[in-house]
């Protein structure tokens, strides 16, 4: 209550409301308690103290907060508070309520996901009401914050879902803060050892923070008092995961990070209050930018980091100018200027939009960007015909892309993201163009379909009658729009084959005794990997499955013996062509490097061949078509799976005391000069005793860009190896794949 007092005015009804919310909150959680073992009231509260402090929500959102969590987990309905609270507090604690599972009806596919039926559900209700989303967040970050009484298994579940949608949800919503905190939380469960290495690092620079507040924030400020701004001063230092981000997508070390330190000036502009909307935006956009050109006056400035998101802010609303400048201490640091508005929704999201549209209800205020994109998503949403999997990768695909502008022959814009294609642009002005076209006139220059297009480009796309989408269609497409047209073609394409599929199965299964059922169906679709009876009994008709695979998929003929082998470690394993064992492969054989839980001791492990997991590294299982595959906890394939199939995850450990050669790879990126190729190979193979399987080294310009592939024993070796090979003159960066 304090809190919401210092930043807002709470009516008696407000204050009323809300110890009625906390009270029913209470009594009805009064005989649970959390994984921890503390009192469950502590977590509504928790969240709505998020909501207010770091969000800055109002008292609707404190309501919410107390009783999010009474409908799905008390005898408490949704009935009961709306007769006490109000339609639209019932309506946001739906919003964010699970769907029970006992009434979902479960597909007999892969595709069913009872997450992503929570996903569209909460994506549905947050566009009537974008505080069942805020909420979420807020729920999600305190669940995230106390995450350490929960199981392994379940912390990587939480922690992938999160990386999933929640981490893009608020990125697109402008609630930097809790992205960055969620970020972070996130790497400390899936990727703990580097957390803790990076984390170290940054604490050990402090000493050079210090320093860089005494040379270099100093006159700055000395600088601005002497032209007579009002302003504030903040700083930050990167946060883990963005360090560690930088590091992989750059390939670089810590200490070539030149962002690591950021210093904010917000100014206050005199007046504001009783400026329109447009003479304000004016004066902020002059002030801002005079501040720059002081500050590039002071130090010299990085100029492919000059960033100017006033003049065009990005799509969740956000305004700033950031520069980057060299410190007299020899660091860069990045600069951002902005105003006190600009930073209440930098700091806010758009929160801060709505709050504002709350307060002064009666008052016109422009639809803000994000309000204009959900409005886009609703009619996606509600699609009967899609799958909740597709919907929410379709929802995923607009939160993070940017954005390019297509002009058609008539001059008007189309939006589309980035990476979109001709087929994307067609798709997107009508699905008749795009079923029918053949490539497009790109500023008079004729292109296929699958050219990748770039803003600013003017587009007109080329059709003919005779030509109608194929399976090669769905690699040319980028968008989701795009894609659903082409599946829907063609399966009300396949559709037409579904009567001679079912009598050619109908009469295979007579033939040999057996009844057609759903059940043999859906033993067929899990045996053939195949999602549903149209692709079934298209295959059947046109002759892909034939009767000898149905013969072995029912077992009504016996295939020959097999010898099975672990795809990564085929060639570690298996033998040569004259029938001799490698030498690599003396001793005993192990099938497996993994131990599983007893209760998946009849399905086979094997390692993910996306992340090649090495003895050492973190790793989880996900059942996979009768099969346990194994990935690192941090790989992006694994995590996606958690995310939308968390009924699909295994803990699984290494073995231990096994000696096994495991197949990876390292990239290198280095000067080119003679003798390198000999300095790696010695190294490899003579250092550290490791032998290869392939190596690839390209020059171009004098750069030597390198693949190794090659078998390590644990990840100690394979971090000295890299250590090893950064250490050689002229190696800019070596990176494991």
């Amino acid at each position: 209550m304090a809190t919401c007092r210092a930043t807002q005015t709470l009516t008696p009804a407000d204050e009323n409301n809300i110890f009625r919310a906390f009270n029913i909150a209470r009594n009805a959680h009064s005989d649970t308690r959390r994984k921890s073992g503390e009192l469950y009231i502590f977590h509504p509260l928790a969240v709505a103290m998020i909501a207010v402090k770091e969000v800055g929500l109002g008292p609707i959102a404190v309501i919410c907060a107390l009783l999010h969590d009474v409908v799905e987990d008390t005898d408490i309905t949704l009935d009961a508070l709306r007769a006490i609270f109000g339609d639209r507090v019932a309506r946001i604690v739906d919003g964010v309520t699970k769907i029970d599972k006992a009434t979902m009806i479960a597909e007999q596919n892969d595709d069913f996901s009872s997450q992503a039926e929570n996903y569209r559900k909460i994506l549905l209700a947050m566009c009537d009401d974008a505080y069942v989303i805020f909420l979420k967040l807020c729920d999600r970050l305190h669940n995230m914050r106390t995450l350490g009484s929960m199981k392994d298994t379940k912390k990587l579940a939480i922690s992938s879902e999160t990386q999933y949608l929640y981490i893009p949800l608020a990125h697109r919503l402008g609630l930097y803060n809790i992205k960055t905190e969620l970020d972070d939380l996130v790497m400390q469960y899936t990727n703990p050892d580097k957390y803790a290495e990076i984390a170290g690092k940054i604490s050990q620079s402090v000493g050079t923070e210090l320093k860089l507040k005494e040379c270099f924030t100093a006159p700055i400020r000395e600088l601005l008092d002497q032209n007579g701004f009002h302003y504030t001063v903040k700083s930050r230092v990167k946060s883990v995961y963005s360090c560690w981000k930088k590091m992989q997508n750059k390939g670089v070390q810590f200490d070539e990070i030149f962002d690591l330190y950021a210093m904010r000036i917000i100014l206050d502009i005199p007046g504001s209050d009783t400026m329109s909307d447009e003479e304000l935006r004016k004066i902020e956009k002059e002030e801002c930018f005079k501040v720059y050109a002081l500050i590039t006056g002071l130090f010299r400035p990085q100029p492919t980091r000059f960033r100017d998101w006033i003049t065009t802010p990005k799509n969740n609303g956000y305004e700033s100018l950031h520069t980057t400048v060299m410190s007299p201490i020899g660091r860069w640091v990045e600069v951002q200027i902005r105003t006190t508005r600009m930073d209440r929704i930098a700091e806010k999201g758009m929160a801060a939009h709505f709050l504002y549209k709350e307060a002064h209800p009666d008052e016109p205020v422009q639809q803000s960007p994000v309000e204009q994109w959900l409005g886009q998503i609703r009619t996606s949403l509600e699609d009967p015909n899609k799958n909740a999997l597709d919907l929410v990768e379709e929802f995923k695909e607009t939160l993070y892309t940017k954005e390019i502008y297509i002009f058609t022959p008539k001059g008007e814009t189309i939006k589309l993201p980035s990476r979109s294609t001709v087929l994307d642009f067609a798709y997107a002005i009508h699905s008749e163009l795009g079923e029918h076209c053949i490539g497009a006139k790109v500023n008079a220059r004729v292109v296929p379909i699958g050219y990748r297009l770039h803003s600013g480009e003017q587009v007109q796309v080329l059709t003919s009658q005779k030509t109608f989408p194929n399976e090669e269609w769905l690699k040319e497409a980028q968008t989701q729009r795009a894609k659903d047209h082409i599946k829907d073609y063609l399966r009300n394409e396949k559709k037409q084959y579904y009567d001679a599929g079912e009598e050619k199965l109908r009469a295979f299964l007579e033939k040999s005794k057996l009844t057609l059922t759903s059940e043999r169906t859906a033993r067929m679709r899990l045996y053939f990997n195949i999602d549903n009876d149209i692709e079934l009994y298209y295959r059947i008709a046109t002759g892909d499955i034939t009767e000898e695979a149905m013969k072995q998929c029912f077992h009504l003929t016996r295939s020959k013996p097999q010898l099975l082998f672990l795809q990564p470690y085929q060639e570690l394993f298996g033998s040569d062509d004259k029938g001799k064992r490698s030498p690599l492969t003396q001793g005993p054989i192990t099938t497996s490097p993994f131990l599983a839980d007893s209760k998946y001791d009849n399905l086979e492990t094997q390692p993910a061949p996306c992340c090649k997991p090495v003895q050492g590294d973190r790793v989880i299982g996900i059942v996979s078509d009768n099969r346990i595959m194994v990935h690192r906890t941090n790989c992006p394939n694994a995590i996606h799976e958690m995310s939308t199939h968390e009924d699909r995850i295994v803990r699984v450990r290494w073995r231990p005391g096994e000696k096994i050669a495991f197949l990876t790879g390292i990239t290198i990126t280095a000067i080119d000069r003679k003798g390198l190729l000999q300095q790696l190979t010695r190294i490899i193979s003579e250092d550290m005793d490791l032998n290869m399987r392939a190596i690839t080294l390209e020059t171009s310009e004098g750069i030597v860009h390198g693949l190794i592939m090659l078998y390590v024993h644990n990840l100690g070796s394979l971090d000295q190896l890299i250590e090893s090979i950064r250490a050689i003159e002229g190696v800019e960066q070596v990176q494991r794949v």
